[in-house]
């Protein structure tokens, strides 16, 4: 039982790093093509067909870059695609809910106070919710709307708020905001894979074939990749969310999500602009200083729960254990001040992640990490600083271990 937690607990690291990894690879091509694209020069002295050229100089040596619009007039015998790092990233991030949220739906996707639901009920809705969206987007791209781009972008916008909305009345604040970043994730990795690489292949074809390559479809992948450039940071920070509660689980949490990707687009809008050579639109910084501020606010509004709170059959089977009482006077002795939903330890807002243990409900809910941080492993409480005993940790690994024992995952 130890061994095979202690494993899938190194599994989700594996994959979260390896995640991060990709995504570094992803996000900096990304930037650096957009820079690259936004910052080419056009001069009558250029040879037929390109667009732009720019001179760059990095690690000691010069570089002169060409773009051609449509493509050369013959096909380059070395030709490099940027594909891997979008289907690498968003493969890890799919393994990583399905280890995190799936596997763990019980503590992690599932909040019986916001939508009482099986696991299989809530992974369903999650993996529909990530397919449905690439459709609705494609089809609004392919729509007549495409051809006005800022309309396009308001609309995309729209379902980006009623999606944030929906994430946060079907499952914990934590798991919401994952959602949505997963949902825009899988637009952006589904754009390269079922439009910008299809499209630049169809060009390599036209040129082998020695055929003129169709405009339309460079001009189609243009735009997806320029939406991926704007969703990029919002993503980001969708991502990073699980470590603040103050974002992910307050009243307006899914009106702090929606005032991101606005932080993201003028954030984006900054560089782009610079980068282009259009102008140092620093009121950008200003008005994200502002919504970032109006976040804040929104953030310290509690979030009410109605009703008497709901906990899962498992965690009802680790009350009823018979060590139960033992570990919950651990964990209240120890744990409860900053665990709780008035934290009496200076410093501390709101319990740190959003985990309470300051109940029955929410000791048993949260079991599982209880005994990996605060059993396997000396990582709570931090620094030992309410002095947990060798004896008090012992009496929470026995608990969960017999509690759980013939189980896999709590």
């Amino acid at each position: 039982m130890m061994d095979y937690l202690i494993f899938w607990d190194w599994l989700a690291f594996a994959a979260r790093w390896l995640h991060v990894v990709t995504a570094i690879a992803w996000i900096g091509s990304s930037f650096y093509f957009i820079a690259l694209d936004l910052g080419l020069r056009r001069h009558a002295q250029l040879p037929a067909g390109v667009n732009g050229e720019e001179w760059q100089v990095h690690g000691g040596g010069f570089y002169h870059i060409q773009k051609y619009m449509v493509a050369p007039p013959n096909m380059p015998e070395h030709l490099i695609w940027f594909k891997w790092e979008s289907y690498a990233t968003w493969l890890s991030g799919f393994a990583l809910l399905c280890i995190v949220y799936y596997a763990g739906a019980d503590l992690y996707l599932i909040d019986p106070n916001v939508l009482d639901v099986s696991p299989a009920v809530a992974i369903l809705i999650s993996l529909v919710s990530l397919s449905v969206g690439w459709l609705i987007y494609d089809l609004l791209c392919k729509s007549p709307l495409a051809s006005n781009d800022t309309l396009l972008m308001l609309i995309l916008y729209g379902v980006i708020v009623f999606m944030a909305w929906g994430y946060t009345n079907l499952f914990t604040g934590r798991a919401a905001f994952v959602h949505l970043g997963a949902f825009t994730a899988t637009i952006m990795s589904a754009n390269v894979f079922l439009l910008i690489i299809p499209n630049q292949k169809k060009v390599v074809a036209d040129l082998i074939a020695g055929r003129t390559p169709d405009p339309k479809l460079g001009k189609q992948a243009k735009q997806r990749s320029t939406h991926n450039n704007y969703l990029t940071l919002p993503v980001l920070f969708l991502m990073l969310s699980n470590h603040y509660p103050l974002a992910h689980s307050t009243q307006f949490n899914w009106v702090i999500a929606a005032l991101v990707f606005i932080l993201g687009v003028l954030i984006r809008h900054y560089f782009n602009s610079r980068h282009a050579g259009t102008g140092n639109p620093h009121w950008t910084w200003l008005a994200s200083a502002i919504i970032f501020i109006v976040i804040i606010w929104l953030s310290t509004v509690p979030k009410m729960l109605g009703g008497q709170e709901k906990i899962s059959a498992s965690a009802q089977a680790l009350i009823e254990a018979p060590e139960f009482q033992q570990a919950r006077d651990v964990v209240l002795g120890r744990c409860s001040m900053c665990h709780a939903a008035e934290p009496a330890w200076d410093g501390i807002l709101l319990p740190p992640k959003g985990v309470r243990l300051d109940t029955d409900g929410g000791i048993a809910t949260h079991a599982r990490e209880i005994y990996l941080q605060a059993g396997v492993s000396h990582a709570m409480p931090p620094g030992n600083r309410t002095g947990m005993t060798e004896e008090e940790r012992a009496q929470i690994v026995g608990w969960y271990r017999n509690a759980t024992a013939g189980k896999l995952i709590q």
